[in-house]
């Protein structure tokens, strides 16, 4: 398979000359006809598959069904590159070339009054057919988002149209994973009933296969947690895939196309052990091998326990390392026997996870044409990357990346909130060094990820057309593409702030408690929920300006809302108002309990800002509930019961807080906050407001509380130029994105004040480390270096010491022992 990078050319190209007599524009659609099309005849089902999902989309914008043509009578002509006549489209202007042994690719020029669509492949077809669909104006969440499209009355293109797009990554998709709260139960119950609950059904598939197609995405690792049926063991959904081009793999547990959760039954085939049930592992394995031959797969080999495990049968380092290396010898015997005689046309991935990188550290071997898929740490930081000789592997690199996780430090299963720009520079870091031959995002429920989830697979498609400086662009189209331009241009600052307040700390974060800890110690492992880090009343009140920043975007969603007609409603209420309110409530009831809490501690509590606490956390726990009867059983007329749940695995941080006061009933009348920032005795800034630079640094939007993080390159370095009006020792407190040291190596930066010592600060922290728990769950990393100031003028450097620092913000503070929690820096 031959994947050409056309990104040079892969851009969207409208010309942009004036439209003129001899060069009018393209009529697609008139207003009095139907759109009309051509299609060459191919035996894939998927292009089939694209044409009814843009039949429907422009009778959903033009209210008239699109009608079959003939070639040259036809609004649109579409042929798929391997059955048509080479010369002839060379004669239109195709870039035949280009497009010949592309993957995925195609091409789509104004030509006689036609639109002319040409796919590489089968696929290419398809995305080149659904590419009409979003030039009528069309969102991907047409049926996932119910965002309905406008009414138009004509459909056109400059004369000098072109659009010729191939994809950046090769193989571009989603691991449904944690499906329990969400998509398992809306497709069981809802969607498609089933008499097993346990069962995502074939037409639930079908759904999320479209919404791939529509995101340009190839690749689906189904869905596998516990409870769930393995997708082989659901009637039709192998075939689902089949009819819609999308290829299956499976996750870093579960080698060869096997669901070891619900397939491997121990009462009847014993323990999942190579080393001591050799035969039974190895026959479970050919089972499946048999069934696939003919499907497009893409093969995960080595070896874990039965889910998220260890490898059973080994105890030391180097009895993993030898039995696993066995593992993929075999492995690699058994896809050659069953699948293809020739390893290097059989798509490969092993991924070093967890305890699997250490063992693969230690020296395994894993053939040169297996990918090898890198992970991030859970939390949207990648670990590793391949390194100059791995980049040289012909079988490539891939990311699993995570947009969703359950597990340590805290699970964050509700909302997705992960910033645009966090998964901007981590997955730009990995498409630098050669990791482009799979992205594959971790996600709960595709549409509860949302715009994470289409600007991931976008960065996917071209990550050429998203800049460090256009990734708020992004956002901004996404909106008014989904709500217009005047809803759209208004929303977009408010859902920026939105993404700075869950960088601060998501949602599911709120409670400072943690799952996955000693068990001796705490029930089930989870820690309790206590008071946060939040001050009442260092800065002014930190804690208050919080709560109401989200009070000023719940504002602006307000006045949306009210102007919005009333087929957008249901569209804005899941991908805006239910995150954001959600947030909010969550934000208010942590914080008011915890300001509850020390009001009923004082001597002399003031009764009135007592009640008002405890009312307004109770209040806040109570909308929630409120907000998710709402998207589950009135949104879209109950189309998506089920699919959202206020407390995924019934964690401590959703449950009803535990007040001082019972039963307030009403608000009363409370002086409000003063929201002033003080800032007194302290200098703050935002690393992007720096005085100077060295090197080529970028700054990353959307990243970081202050959203505007430096990435810095090594060598690279920002200064400040600052005064302090007293003299005496003060602390340094320099906050970076808590990336990972992706080389194996330490990630290091430097700090000098004015002409003095460099002072090194390592940010390294070890997984699963309390250094590190804290770090993903306070998105920064802060360290804390000494100083001795004198008053006047003093200048600051930062400087990178090793790859992939990224600075946030920093602060001098004569006061060493403060507590806080956000830098005091603009709002």
């Amino acid at each position: 398979m031959r994947l050409k990078h056309l990104f040079l050319l892969s851009i969207s190209i409208v010309a942009a000359t004036s439209l003129t007599a001899q060069s009018p524009d393209v009529v697609w659609y008139n207003g009095k006809s139907p759109v009309t099309y051509s299609l060459q005849s191919s035996g894939s089902p998927i292009i089939q598959v694209a044409l009814d999902m843009f039949r429907g989309d422009i009778n959903a914008v033009t209210g008239r069904m699109p009608a079959p043509a003939t070639g040259k009578n036809s609004n649109i002509r579409i042929v798929q590159l391997s059955h048509s006549n080479s010369r002839e489209l060379k004669q239109l202007g195709v870039p035949v070339d280009s497009l010949a042994g592309a993957m995925d690719a195609f091409f789509i020029k104004a030509t006689h009054q036609q639109l002319l669509v040409v796919g590489s492949d089968a696929r290419g077809t398809a995305y080149g057919i659904l590419e009409l669909s979003r030039l009528a104006g069309v969102s991907p969440w047409i049926w996932w988002g119910d965002v309905q499209p406008e009414k138009k009355s004509r459909l056109q293109v400059p004369a000098t149209y072109r659009n010729l797009q191939s994809p950046t990554v090769a193989y571009r998709g989603i691991f449904i994973n944690d499906e329990d709260w969400s998509l398992r139960p809306w497709s069981s119950k809802r969607y498609d009933p089933q008499v097993d609950t346990g069962i995502i059904s074939a037409q639930t598939y079908k759904q999320v296969f479209k919404l791939l197609l529509r995101l340009r995405a190839n690749t689906i690792w189904p869905a596998m947690h516990t409870g769930t049926v393995a997708f082989y063991f659901t009637k039709g959904a192998k075939e689902m895939a089949d009819s819609c081009g999308i290829v299956i793999g499976t996750s870093h547990c579960e080698p060869l196309m096997r669901n070891n959760v619900d397939e491997w039954k121990e009462s009847q085939r014993g323990h999942f052990s190579y080393i001591d049930n050799h035969d039974a592992v190895i026959n479970y394995w050919i089972e499946r091998l048999k069934e696939v031959k003919l499907s497009e797969n893409f093969f995960t080999i080595g070896m874990r326990g039965i889910h998220d495990g260890s490898m059973e049968g080994v105890k030391t380092l180097k009895e993993k390392t030898d039995a696993l290396q066995s593992v993929i010898y075999e492995q690699r015997e058994l896809l050659s026997k069953y699948i293809n005689p020739d390893l290097k046309k059989i798509p490969q991935q092993f991924v070093p996870y967890k305890e699997v990188l250490e063992i693969y550290e230690n020296g395994l071997q894993v053939p040169d044409d297996v990918m090898l898929t890198w992970c991030d740490d859970n939390y949207g930081y990648l670990t590793r990357l391949s390194d100059a000789q791995q980049q040289q592997r012909s079988g490539g690199a891939g990311v699993y990346y995570h947009l969703s996780y359950w597990g340590r430090p805290h699970d964050y299963l509700w909302l997705t909130t992960t910033q645009p720009g966090l998964i901007y520079n981590e997955m730009r870091e990995a498409y630098d060094h050669n990791a482009r031959r799979l992205w594959v995002a971790n996600v709960h429920d595709p549409k509860i990820a949302g715009y994470d989830l289409e600007f991931f697979l976008d960065l996917a498609w071209n990550i050429h057309d998203i800049s460090p400086a256009t990734i708020n662009n992004k956002m901004r189209s996404y909106l008014i593409r989904d709500f217009g331009q005047a809803a759209g241009e208004q929303l977009f600052p408010a859902i920026l702030e939105f993404y700075r307040l869950c960088g601060i700390r998501r949602p599911e974060f709120m409670g400072w408690s943690k799952v996955e800890e000693d068990k001796a110690k705490y029930p089930r492992g989870w820690t309790p929920v206590v008071n946060t880090a939040f001050s009442e009343t260092e800065f002014g009140g930190e804690l208050d300006r919080y709560l109401n920043s989200y009070e000023q975007i719940k504002k602006t969603l307000q006045q949306v809302e009210q102007k919005l007609p009333a087929h957008q409603q249901d569209a804005f209420f899941a991908r805006i108002k239910y995150p954001v309110y959600g947030a909010a409530a969550m934000a208010t009831k942590w914080l008011e309990a915890q300001r509850a809490r020390r009001l009923a501690a004082e001597p002399l509590p003031d009764s009135i800002a007592l009640k008002n606490a405890c009312y307004k956390s109770q209040h806040a726990y109570e909308e929630i509930v409120k907000l998710t009867n709402q998207y589950n059983n009135v949104m879209a007329g109950g189309k998506w019961k089920y699919a959202m749940h206020a407390e995924p695995r019934d964690l401590l941080v959703f449950r009803a807080p535990e007040l001082p006061l019972k039963d307030v009933k009403n608000i009363t009348t409370a002086n409000a906050p003063d929201l002033t920032l003080k800032t007194k005795g302290v200098i703050a800034a935002n690393a992007a407001d720096y005085t100077k630079a060295t090197g080529n640094l970028r700054i990353i939007q959307s990243l970081g509380h202050s959203m505007e993080a430096v990435s810095l390159p090594k060598g690279a370095s920002i200064s400040f130029d600052f005064e302090v009006e007293q003299s005496g020792p003060a602390v340094l407190r320099t906050a970076v994105i808590p990336t990972q040291p992706n080389d194996r190596g330490d990630i290091r930066f430097s700090v000098t004040m004015d002409d003095g010592r460099p002072v090194v600060c390592s940010f390294k922290e070890p997984y699963r480390s309390e250094g590190w728990k804290q770090n993903v769950m306070r998105g920064q990393a802060v360290k804390v270096t000494q100083h001795q100031l004198s008053q006047g003028r003093h200048t600051l450097t930062i400087t990178a010491l090793d790859n992939h620092v990224v600075v946030d913000q920093w602060m001098i503070d004569f006061m060493p022992d403060r507590q806080f929690y956000m830098f005091p820096v603009g709002k």
